[in-house]
């Protein structure tokens, strides 16, 4: 294959002094000074085919033959590019792929080593991903065997190269065929997450408890099951002398004001005994260095090595509206008999992190201190960003990342069933002053207990510790999603219990114990000593059962999964709330891209297949919820658009609720952010980057300051002034009922001085309060605060759901304008405008504001950016609402 880098280290590789004296001694047995550690990136010139004999040769003859392959990526992604499968996102293709995770693959490469390649004392073939049964061969000789696609694989391939072409070969086994004759054999399997949809396994004998791969390949009720195989990170060839670095890390010993103590932890790898010097550079964001430098002896084999670096007058990372994020570079250098033999570097920022588990009269409390200032933690879960993971570029992270921050966002909760995300994902998350809640990979199926599995676990966790945790965002690592209240509560998790027995449940239920209150404790405790560890979610830290109100974090699924009203959300005030959602469909240009005409149908079987929940049938549940509150839709398009008002409206009850239950409840992290692949879910961000009105309205129901009026359903309405400054405010609230003509029908107010960092009761009104004798199918109440006199935050209480109330065409009129250079549509309401949807069809462009509710007489202007002309923007525009069915 061709090298498309070479990287070396720092160092001047011609020094005339050496270059003489090496001539003298040419014939030296072995090389008597290091040279700088080499890096070959190797990601060019592999193909791929279906390993010899494999069975699906017979069904799909060409991918037999050698294709071009993408490294990293998977075999499923470069089937697709040689049109050998189709594209598993458009219509109902998903079913015509699943061959390929059943069957097993060759990847092959090529290797030129040269003659100064191969004089290296080392030549390490480094895969940073191998997705997942798989055996490396070099000139057809074992390398190594890889089973755990989470984890790097290296091994010295020295001894197996030759000058001139070398041939790597890279053999993967279908994840199914490996584990599928064992469960088999297992009386009683482990339970798992999702039964296949694909009939290729049996219900309740899932292999996804066994296999350290991402669990969501499996299908989750959000994506479709797509076993991908694959090297599924970089592959590179190191070549070192005597000493290389393994790893660096960065601690953070204390933080003052006045100064922070780091620590530059670098783990050495000698192949015999040596004295190095080993360099910490702590680079500021002013440009100033600070050095500090250590000489140590080292051993064969591991050694490690800190150097304590003081940094004065430190500026500290501060999450997105709490501060600046400025960020540190720390660089070590390693030196052999003076001479730099390697280097690495880690960006980092100097914040401190605590979780503050206070007992009080409810339980225990759950509170995030970033810099000693309580958070309250604002944001969304994120699933992977596609269901082929490699093909998953910088641009397409930071794009998702900066529309969290555009939302008010400032925490990410990664969930744990999908994959360790690149360092670039956290470059993003520190620059943007987002907090990233990180889980360790396990999605909910229950774990095996034997120390084999164990040992695979923990090398995992420390290699994806170690690589990350320099980063400031980073502010929680969390042992797992759903393991454990899965085991104390979900229906098949007691039936197996039933099944096997007192001793096997105590041995299944200490083995997970260990795991994830010992092992990965340990791996995140001592490797990333700054950063709290909570042993999964929902969790209680093992102070009791999990998923309670009262005690840590929370799952909140009795809306939606439970069928309750959205309004169920107002019923209680948990300590953190780390999941909670409605679904939606994504926009109709999204669902042109995978639907066609004769499919834009609500049970069509290509909505049904693209619909995860209880395979299809969510979008009967869908459509119970949008009957709930609002009319019956009048075609596909209606649907997708009630949906979307659905899902805003009701998250945002819940996370307005959340804010206003501060300081019990300290974190509203709604389910979900973003997609894998274009279909109906819990997003507010569709697969194409395209925004739903819920992310419109997180934006607004995030905002640093709110007002919150939330009605239960007993008719009473409790009005709460919200503030997340960190100083006092001057404000105003305003609850004014008017009709849908706009005409005042009562009016009430008051001055308030909003406290730091509070939520603020100070109304709780009942429908008489508010409506008194007027027609409570033509009126609204509107909420509304101001501060420092300009209005910052509205909200909307109606006395009957929206499909009750006699709501009117609202007497749109448009103009277009330009604004900053960018084409620009003010829209006005004659009327009551509710829940207007500015839409431009399948034109690659986005409103600046959306999802908007316009009181009589009001007007708001958005710009419009983009790939389309002012006159298709005009051509395409449609204005929908409530009241009205299509306004062009």
């Amino acid at each position: 294959m061709k090298h498309r880098s070479i990287h070396r280290s720092n160092v001047p590789h011609r020094r005339t002094a050496r270059r003489a004296l090496v001539l003298l001694l040419a014939a030296a047995p072995a090389a008597l000074w290091a040279a700088p550690r080499e890096t070959v990136t190797l990601d060019k010139g592999w193909t791929v085919r279906l390993a010899s004999g494999d069975p699906a040769t017979k069904d799909h003859p060409k991918a037999a033959r050698w294709v071009p392959a993408t490294v990293p990526g998977y075999v499923q992604t470069d089937l697709i590019a040689a049109r050998l499968t189709p594209d598993p996102f458009t219509g109902l293709n998903e079913a015509t792929i699943q061959w390929v995770g059943r069957s097993d693959w060759d990847y092959r490469g090529r290797l030129n080593a040269t003659p100064a390649m191969l004089a290296r004392d080392h030549l390490d073939l480094v895969f940073d991903g191998l997705d997942t049964f798989a055996e490396v061969f070099v000139n057809g000789t074992k390398l190594l065997t890889a089973d755990n696609a989470h984890r790097r694989w290296r091994a010295d391939a020295k001894p197996l190269l030759k000058a001139g072409a070398n041939e790597i070969r890279i053999a993967f086994r279908s994840p199914l065929g490996v584990l599928k004759p064992m469960v088999a054999g297992i009386a009683n399997p482990l339970p798992g997450e999702y039964d296949s949809t694909a009939g290729d396994e049996p219900a309740g004998r899932q292999t996804s408890p066994y296999i350290r791969k991402p669990k969501y390949h499996y299908g989750w009720d959000w994506g479709p099951r797509i076993i991908n195989v694959g090297p599924n990170g970089p592959v590179r060839l190191d070549a070192w002398d005597d000493v290389r670095i393994d790893t660096l890390r960065v601690q953070q010993e204390a933080v003052t004001t006045a100064e922070a103590r780091l620590s530059a932890d670098v783990t050495l790898i000698a192949d015999r005994d040596a004295t190095v010097q080993v360099d910490a550079i702590v680079t500021g964001p002013d440009g100033v260095q600070v050095r500090a430098t250590r000489s140590v002896a080292v051993t064969a084999g591991e050694n490690r090595v800190s150097v304590p670096v003081a940094i004065p007058d430190p500026k500290l990372w501060y999450p997105a509206g709490y501060g600046a994020q400025p960020l540190y570079t720390v660089a070590t250098e390693t030196r052999l008999d003076g001479e730099l033999i390697d280097t690495a570097t880690r960006s980092t920022g100097i914040r401190t992190v605590e979780l503050v588990r206070e007992k009080d009269a409810i339980g225990r409390g759950f509170l995030l201190k970033v810099n000693g200032i309580p958070m309250f933690a604002k944001g969304a879960n994120l699933i992977p960003f596609d269901s082929f993971a490699p093909r998953v570029t910088d641009a397409r992270m930071a794009s998702i990342m900066a529309d969290a921050k555009a939302a008010n966002m400032n925490m990410i909760r990664i969930w744990g069933g999908g994959h360790y995300l690149p360092d670039s994902f956290f470059d993003a998350a520190d620059r943007l002053g987002l907090m990233i809640w990180s889980d360790f990979m396990f999605g909910g199926a229950v774990t095996p207990y034997d120390r084999e599995f164990r040992e695979n676990v923990r090398i995992e966790a420390e290699e994806q510790v170690d690589r990350v945790q320099a980063h400031p965002s980073i502010v929680l690592w969390s042992g797992n999603n759903e393991v454990l209240s899965g085991w104390e509560t979900w229906s098949d998790r007691t039936a197996f219990k039933a099944r096997v027995g007192p001793e096997e449940r105590e041995r299944v239920g200490v083995g997970m114990a260990i795991l994830f209150n010992q092992v990965l404790r340990d791996a995140a405790e001592r490797r990333d000593a700054d950063v709290p560890y909570w042993p999964g979610s929902p969790s209680s830290n093992y102070d009791g059962k999990p998923d309670q109100d009262a005690d840590g974090d929370r799952h909140y699924w009795d809306v939606w999964g439970g069928k309750k009203p959205a309004t169920a959300y107002l019923d209680s005030c948990p300590r953190f709330m780390s999941e909670y959602g409605l679904q939606a469909m994504p926009g109709m240009a999204t669902v042109r891209a995978f639907a066609g005409p004769k499919d834009l149908a609500i049970e069509s079987p290509v909505m049904k297949a693209h619909q995860k929940f209880l395979k299809g049938e969510g979008q009967g549940r869908l459509l119970d919820y949008i009957r709930m509150r609002y009319r019956e839709p009048r075609d596909f398009a209606d649907f997708v658009y009630l949906s979307q008002v659905m899902q805003a409206d009701g998250i945002a009850i819940g996370a307005l609720h959340h804010r206003a239950c501060r300081p019990v409840t300290t974190g509203s992290l709604y389910w979900q952010l973003n997609d894998v692949w274009p279909g109906a879910s819990w997003s507010s961000i569709d697969y194409f980057g395209r925004w739903k009105a819920l992310h419109f309205a997180a934006r607004r129901f995030f905002a640093p300051v709110a007002i919150a009026a939330g009605r239960r359903e007993n008719g009473v309405t409790e009005v709460t002034l919200i503030s997340d400054r960190t100083v006092p405010a001057d404000a105003r609230w305003t609850i004014r009922t008017i009709d849908v003509e706009g005409r005042e029908l009562a009016k009430r107010e008051a001055a308030v001085t909003l406290a730091p960092l509070s939520a603020t009761k100070v109304a709780l009104l009942s429908d008489a309060d508010l409506f008194g004798d007027a027609d409570r199918t033509r009126s609204i109440a509107v909420a509304e605060l101001t501060v420092d006199g300009a209005p910052v935050s509205r909200a909307l209480v109606t006395a009957v759901p929206e499909k009750a109330m006699a709501l009117p065409d609202p007497g749109l009129t448009t103009r277009w304008s330009t604004v900053d250079g960018e084409p620009a549509v003010t829209v006005t309401a004659t009327r009551l405008a509710r829940a207007l949807w500015i839409d431009f069809g399948v034109l690659p462009v986005q409103a600046s504001d959306n999802f908007l509710d316009l009181l009589p007489g009001e007007s708001v202007t958005v710009t419009v950016t983009g790939d389309a002309s002012p006159a298709a923007l005009k051509r395409a525009l449609r204005l929908r609402t409530l009241g009205t069915e299509i306004t062009k």
